[in-house]
């Protein structure tokens, strides 16, 4: 913890991926802050390109980078598409994060993901489980880019005395989730499945593969108020976990959108697909002891996902495809 907080007032703050899920509560969060928010689209900015990156930087001058951007998707995209999760990934942190200390950024949060670790960590997984053992073979390719994004930040506060830190959230899940079935992580796709199951009047509704395996899941708003609360608190060569401290059975998650979306079929299970890390629960104590708690329990946030989704349906803004 910081004995004076990073003042957040007056500052210029550079949301990288502002339309992506996390980016957009990025923003949502920081709009209640006396502060300028910095935005580019892709049409404005490639942040793979690192020329381009750095024109922008020195042209726009951000106090406070939040890398949110990142390729993302679940265990078949990341199983298909290995070599593409692995050079976006690494491109955005390289140009980013080196843009960023040629431009003077006072501090930057980088953004991670909770796959950084061992398949078979010892639960809940604290911050010292990172390179302790193997990746999850399936979404390894993502999760080396991130390793190496957050080890970039530890690099250059260690050669330069740079206030950059690393957040590792949990699975995240919200408003602008994306909704594609090849490609989108395991919450949307189950609120999808069952609401199209419900409309459907089916009988049943199928999930990726037995549904045995854990997971922890937070709500991305809680993410981003965890990510401002780090980045006005924290100051430190460690990283951080952002988690909700409870996980949960995917069969259970399954039952549990089932409820909230209203469909009342059986949970078909596809046994042989898939299903990545046996369990996955982090451990938030240290975020915990900062005075930071998460706001929903995973009851009301998929509540709140659901008529979020219902919304964007309406207005034709879900993302049930990919771009």
């Amino acid at each position: 913890m910081l004995d004076d907080p990073f003042d957040l007032t007056g500052k210029k703050i550079f949301v990288a991926g502002h339309r992506g899920m996390v980016g957009a509560a990025v923003v949502r969060r920081l709009s209640g802050v006396a502060c300028t928010i910095l935005t580019a689209s892709r049409d404005e900015l490639d942040l793979r390109s690192q020329a381009d990156v750095r024109a922008w930087m020195r042209a726009h001058t951000p106090d406070v980078v939040i890398l949110a951007a990142a390729k993302v998707g679940g265990i078949l995209a990341n199983d298909t598409y290995p070599a593409d999760f692995l050079y976006e990934n690494l491109a955005i942190e390289v140009a980013v994060i080196q843009a960023a200390y040629e431009a003077n950024v006072q501090k930057l949060v980088f953004l991670g993901s909770s796959c950084i670790y061992p398949k078979f960590a010892e639960q809940p997984i604290s911050e010292d489980s990172l390179l302790t053992g193997a990746l999850e073979p399936t979404n390894q390719w993502y999760a080396i880019a991130k390793i190496a994004g957050l080890k970039m930040c530890e690099a250059y506060r260690k050669q330069y005395g740079v206030d950059y830190i690393s957040v590792m959230p949990t699975n995240l899940y919200g408003p602008g989730d994306n909704y594609d079935l090849q490609n989108s992580h395991v919450i949307p796709a189950l609120i999808r499945k069952a609401h199209e199951a419900k409309i459907a009047n089916a009988t049943s509704m199928p999930i990726w593969g037995e549904g045995k395996v854990f997971r922890e899941f937070l709500h991305v708003d809680d993410m981003a108020d965890a990510c401002v609360y780090l980045l006005q608190h924290y100051s430190g060569l460690q990283h951080v976990n952002v988690g909700s401290g409870t996980d949960i059975t995917i069969y259970e998650l399954a039952k549990l959108i089932a409820e909230v979306v209203g469909f009342r079929g059986s949970i078909a299970t596809e046994p042989g697909k898939l299903e990545g890390t046996p369990r996955k629960l982090m451990d938030s104590s240290r975020l915990f002891a900062m005075g930071w708690k998460p706001h929903y329990d995973l009851r009301s946030g998929l509540e709140q996902a659901y008529a979020s989704y219902i919304e964007q349906l309406g207005q034709g803004l879900a993302r049930l495809s990919a771009p």
